[in-house]
Order: C-alpha cells, then structure tokens, then sequence
C-alpha cells in the first residue's frame, strides 16, 4: 500500500465574531458578553469582532486570580 504525504495548512484567524469569541472561551452565547471584559473592535465595514489576543490574555488574568478581572466579572453580573 502506498503511502501519501497531506500537507496541509489551517491559518487561525485573529479577528473572530461574537459567537465564535464565545465559543473560543467556552461560555454560552447569551452569558459571554456580561461576562468577558474585553471589548470588540470596530472593523471598518464590518461587524465588531474580538481579538483572541486580548481573549488569551483575559483568560490568563482570570488563572492567575487577578483580582481586577474578578471585579470586572461581579459588576457586570449585577
């Protein structure tokens, strides 16, 4: 049997929609905006879309317990 080499290339966009921002994260659609601090981008002639840069580093607050971000979760939930 012969065998066969696939080379393929899969590019991660930087920019993302709501929806797969949520998805990204791991939070339901309707709870990711009360939730998430991070605030999306106006893209020019397109809807707002979120930077994973700044959903990694959001994510990283919340491991390392900053207390910030935790505020930032309890006045948006309230």
């Amino acid at each position: 049997m012969a065998n066969a080499l696939l080379n393929i290339r899969i590019v991660q966009p930087r920019m993302i929609s709501l929806k797969q921002a949520a998805d990204y994260v791991g939070l339901p659609l309707k709870r990711f905006p009360r939730i998430c601090s991070v605030r999306p981008v106006e893209m020019p002639e397109s809807e707002k879309r979120y930077d994973i840069r700044d959903l990694d580093q959001w994510l990283d607050q919340l491991k390392s317990g900053d207390t910030e971000a935790d505020q930032d979760i309890l006045e948006r939930l309230g």
